[in-house]
């Protein structure tokens, strides 16, 4: 089975790594490249880039996504949001979510990963049921997490619940880097075993166990993953999309995505990159505290950058261990 791959450099990446602050200006430049990749898609939108655009960078989200769109026409776009919170920090009526959702389709948006932080599926069900009236591709969220209240059993209900509500697909999303490869494997297959449901899974690199969930849960039977072009990949971010296709080359899980096309664009963001970097984080290998901690990778740089713009870039330390007490 071909593995589907979804490269999250024009969002996640970014945001994971320099704090959000990627510009469409650096965007444009290559998109007709990314555009000729052969992506499953391509996620460009959402998170925190709607807040980033508006509050830091004086760019309109809106006008970024049909520029993109424009710029990327064979692409599937794909964005993240968060179900009843929309791209915002409360929760919205029914009636704006329904009139976001419209909003983004019209301009350009193909593909909706929705999540709810506490993994509510009442939060996520409009957010679903919008994209689907839309014609868009509707992929409800596991946002995978380890305590005591949660078992295998929790993920299994929650898959059966959003199933119930309609979905086009599920994600589970690693967005802390602590999903072992073990667990990815016992995940995948128990809900591949269950339901028809086709499963992508979204890993941050952060704590060095990412590349190997992947491997598990391709060999459990997963039909998609997140990766970043290798520029844009590792520390708070994501896998080495390069190192995959090349890991997965001449398997039955051959990708087909061609080497030498992302060595391009790797070049190119190798360059775009150091425009960016007195937004990077501290991180420079992996970070076992986040085991505990569970701090997602998208988060991080914000944080730091914030303590940063507080004169307390020296306290990272002590607030990781304040926040799992």
């Amino acid at each position: 089975m071909t593995i589907a791959i979804t490269d999250v450099v024009l969002r996640d990446a970014h945001q994971s790594l320099f704090a959000t602050r990627l510009r469409l200006d650096d965007m444009l430049p290559i998109a007709a490249a990314l555009d000729d990749v052969g992506y499953g898609s391509l996620e460009c939108w959402g998170g925190a880039t709607f807040d980033a655009c508006i509050r830091f960078l004086g760019e309109d989200p809106w006008l970024r996504l049909r520029e993109l769109k424009k710029a990327m026409p064979k692409t599937p776009l794909q964005m993240l949001l968060r179900g009843q919170n929309l791209l915002g920090y409360r929760h919205y009526a029914d009636d704006v979510v329904e009139r976001f959702v419209e909003r983004a389709v019209k301009n350009g948006m193909d593909v909706f990963r929705v999540f709810d932080a506490m993994n509510d599926p009442r939060n996520m069900k409009a957010a679903l049921q919008a994209v689907r009236s839309h014609g868009a591709h509707a992929q409800g969220t596991l946002s995978y997490t380890t305590s005591p209240a949660h078992t295998l059993q929790t993920w299994l209900d929650l898959t059966e619940q959003l199933l119930e509500t309609g979905v086009d697909s599920i994600a589970i999303k690693d967005m802390s880097g602590i999903l072992t490869p073990m667990a990815a494997y016992e995940l995948v297959s128990e809900i591949k075993k269950r339901f028809e449901v086709r499963l992508h899974l979204h890993c941050h690199a952060t704590t060095g166990m990412a590349e190997m969930a992947l491997l598990k849960a391709i060999e459990a039977g997963v039909d998609g993953v997140d990766t970043a072009i290798s520029s844009m990949s590792a520390t708070y971010g994501h896998p080495a999309t390069e190192a995959l296709v090349a890991t997965l080359a001449g398997t039955e899980h051959d990708t087909g995505l061609d080497i030498l096309k992302l060595e391009n664009i790797a070049a190119y963001f190798r360059e775009v990159r150091k425009k960016y970097h007195a937004f990077e984080g501290q991180l420079k290998g992996y970070d076992s505290r986040i085991l505990v901690a569970q701090v997602p990778g998208g988060m991080l740089t914000n944080l730091e950058s914030q303590l940063k713009q507080q004169n307390a870039a020296d306290k990272l330390d002590q607030v990781l261990a304040e926040i799992p007490r």
